[in-house]
């Protein structure tokens, strides 16, 4: 079993993030299922906007939609930025809407039967907020999103120090991070024993 998690901090690698380092929980407990895990940070790749697979010359967003067709699993990880998911989650989800009109060879939107969940961590309000909104976006583009896929910190209104400066909330969130992990693998092997077929015409 394959996953892929993409993580949509707007920092460049080798700047450290803080969203990389919870998503790396849920990643862990992936990989001690034997689940085969690679990690894409879209800041350090040229994804221009759009709504095609591919935009030619330059564009790297096709590699990423390979990553998302050779896997089972989504984990998307995003930092809050004044209430909603990063720009990069949205270019993400907006890539992504070409997969709707994609089909494999038995008729059925290549995100069909697979899962996905959602990573967040910022230092104000707001997670479950871009909790919903990342994954309602990932459903409409036929992702399976079991409960509890998600994870998150947040040191709650105003400013504050960010998830690596700090202790405050991290068992609940790695905790919750490990139950994640647990209920991707459930449904993405429930998945691959009894796939969904083509909806129907």
């Amino acid at each position: 079993m394959r996953a892929v998690m993409i993580n949509c901090t707007l920092k460049r690698s080798p700047e450290r993030s803080n969203t990389e380092v919870l998503a790396a929980v849920v990643v862990q407990a992936l990989r001690d299922r034997g689940v085969e895990v690679t990690t894409v940070r879209l800041a350090d790749l040229d994804i221009p906007p759009g709504v095609a697979t591919d935009l030619g010359e330059g564009d790297q967003w096709p590699g990423v939609h390979a990553r998302l067709l050779e896997s089972d699993i989504l984990v998307v990880a995003t930092p809050t930025w004044v209430g909603r998911p990063s720009s990069l989650a949205q270019r993400m989800l907006e890539r992504m809407d070409a997969m709707l009109s994609e089909t494999d060879d038995e008729g059925r939107p290549v995100a069909y039967n697979k899962v996905a969940g959602v990573v967040v961590t910022g230092n104000e309000d707001g997670a479950h907020h871009v909790i919903s909104e990342v994954a309602g976006g990932l459903v409409d583009i036929g992702f399976t999103i079991p409960g509890q896929a998600w994870t998150y910190w947040n040191r709650g209104p105003g400013p504050g120090p960010s998830f690596t400066e700090t202790d405050e909330g991290h068992a609940w969130s790695v905790s919750t991070g490990k139950a994640m992990a647990a209920n991707l693998y459930a449904v993405a092997r429930a998945l691959a024993d009894r796939p969904m077929g083509a909806p129907p015409s």
